[in-house]
């Protein structure tokens, strides 16, 4: 007689064979693998980027006073409206994180808290907190208002340019850092030295360095209301000095962030994302951790149709992971098609190589690129993540180039 088995909710595999389970993968390949891959992927990311804009587009309408009169009941309608698609949206990204490769080893409760304090979820978050708070509030903050164009960098998600701009400045912020700790001090004694000068002049104007503060930010970024200016001739040559300063000065971030961008968009054509990575399965089997440190050293390229990546004879710099589309290797003995979640190019690059063959792309190719000092530095600030993706290389070294 057969006994029935007691598995307890520890043992018991999460989600097996259950229909949610089902339709939780399914949401979260439409919302967050998809990205336009399928036809219910673009419709959702359309439906989404267009309701962003809509939201933008009836915030500056809204402050105008005669169409905030005339249509006050349908800006009100399309806030709530809005609110609820976002927080739906929201509600989904946390639902599904349990499916996400990198968080499938946490309990569901750790694996949602982790998703929500990624930067992505903060601004999804951000975009409907102000509407909540207000509600509870019963109060109509300026402010609050105000931050519902935090909205606008939802479009993050959707757009590279973006989101590249975004990772620029958070990998040039030291450099921000120390330009504007050099702006704060010219500053600083830019309304020193005229407060100096000016102040017996005009102590209404430069009484003191809080007051000149303002003619020296002023002059610094070369505006020039013409609100306060120095009379003595010693002040407006010490004026014309701060001038020259401060269009060096204001050029350093200009020059830093520009540098930044032009460096990133010139290697990435699209978003390296979670859910791009979690279509690789040497990538995916990676925790959240690993992954925050690989995802910076991968130089995303999009690819049409006969594009040769690899040549053969060519010095293995750098290996290669399809996140979508197929690349073939042709050898003398014949032909090899790798697919998506492939990756080639390990061998050659991590035995100083030369490509035995050609890489060259069969359809319109998604291609993740790993520069070998990259691998290299990976190595060294992550020991484990490079032993890791050796071992992974090891297993295909037969048959690889």
């Amino acid at each position: 007689m057969d006994q029935k088995r007691d598995i307890s909710p520890a043992k018991r595999p999460r989600g097996g064979g259950r229909p949610h389970v089902s339709l939780r993968r399914r949401v979260f390949e439409i919302i967050e693998v998809g990205h336009g891959d399928s036809r219910a992927s673009r419709i959702f990311d359309g439906a989404i980027v267009a309701l962003i804009l809509l939201n933008i587009a009836a915030f500056v309408a809204e402050t105008v006073p005669s169409l905030s009169d005339a249509y006050d009941p349908f800006f009100n309608f399309f806030e709530i409206l809005s609110v609820a698609i976002f927080s739906l949206e929201y509600g989904l990204r946390l639902w599904t994180a349990v499916e996400v490769p990198f968080l499938k080893r946490l309990p569901p409760w750790k694996a949602r808290l982790k998703l929500a304090l990624r930067p992505a979820l903060l601004i999804d978050l951000a975009a409907i907190l102000p509407f909540f708070l207000g509600t509870l509030l019963n109060v109509d903050l300026r402010v609050l208002r105000a931050l519902r164009l935090l909205r606008f960098f939802k479009l993050s998600r959707y757009s590279p340019a973006m989101h590249t701009l975004l990772r620029v400045i958070a990998n040039e912020q030291r450099a921000l850092i120390g330009a504007g700790l050099l702006l704060m001090t010219v500053v600083l004694f830019a309304s020193t030295g005229i407060y100096y000068i000016e102040g017996a002049a005009q102590p209404d104007k430069f009484g003191s360095v809080p007051d000149s503060a303002w003619w020296a930010i002023a002059t610094l970024t070369t505006v020039g209301y013409g609100d306060v200016a120095p009379v003595t001739p010693l002040g407006r040559l010490f004026g014309s000095v701060v001038m020259v300063t401060g269009l060096c000065i204001l050029a350093l971030p200009v020059a830093i962030i520009s540098a930044g961008f032009a460096q990133e968009l010139g290697r990435r054509d699209f978003v390296v994302t979670w859910s791009l990575m979690s279509r690789i399965p040497l990538l995916a089997e990676l925790d959240a951790g690993a992954v925050e440190k690989v995802m910076p050293l991968l130089h995303a390229h999009n690819l049409p149709p006969n594009v040769e990546v690899l040549g053969e004879g060519t010095a293995g710099q750098a290996m290669f992971f399809i996140a979508s589309g197929q690349v073939v290797l042709r050898t003398p003995e014949g032909e090899r098609v790798y697919s998506k979640g492939d990756f080639f190019g390990v061998v050659a690059m991590l035995e100083q190589e030369f490509s035995q063959g050609s890489f060259v792309t069969r359809s319109k190719c998604r291609l993740l690129k790993l520069h070998s000092e990259d691998f290299h530095r990976l190595e060294v600030v992550s020991p484990e993540i490079g032993d890791y993706l050796r071992r992974k290389a090891q297993l295909r070294r037969e048959g690889a180039t």
